[in-house]
């Protein structure tokens, strides 16, 4: 327990107050939130989702995981920066694979291509792109660098 407190209050020797504060609990509960729909469609349908990422099981159960257990803890602000880095690891991971696999940045917006993309298996939307886990990648690395705010169980705790 030091050592989490010790952490904690090197990364953050001042928790953010005020209106920034509200944001940051705003933009914490938001992010978690959003990682728990993410996470909890992985882990109903994990064999699925194994199969289609081409990876261990174990380690897409460990990723559901964290998308579950650190959105929590994102939402309540409760070791808010391990919570982040979890889910930071997933999100990296995501990214190098979309690399690998030649995929933009932006996806072309469907209007521009006149009808809504057709994936190898018929579904329909938006052209797979970097953008989401870029943009979630961003965010997290945001949190785990402003920190949780005052408004938060760490503060409670830590501050």
């Amino acid at each position: 327990m030091d050592t989490i407190v010790t952490a904690l209050s090197a990364l953050y020797p001042a928790f953010i107050e005020g209106a920034q504060g509200y944001m940051l609990l705003a933009f914490r509960a938001v992010v978690g939130f959003l990682f728990i729909l993410h996470g909890l469609p992985k882990i109903q349908n994990l064999q699925t989702w194994s199969k289609a990422l081409g990876a261990p099981l174990p380690l897409c159960f460990l990723s559901a995981g964290f998308m579950i257990v650190g959105g929590t803890g994102l939402i309540i602000g409760l070791l808010t920066p391990f919570a982040s880095l979890s889910i930071l690891v997933s999100m990296i991971y995501a990214l190098v694979l979309e690399v690998i696999d030649g995929l933009p940045i932006v996806a072309p917006d469907p209007y521009e291509l006149g009808e809504f993309y057709s994936g190898p298996n018929g579904d329909k939307g938006e052209p797979p792109s970097m953008e989401k886990a870029l943009i979630f990648t961003m965010m997290l690395t945001l949190l785990i660098l402003f920190g949780p705010g005052a408004y938060s169980i760490d503060a409670l705790l830590f501050g």
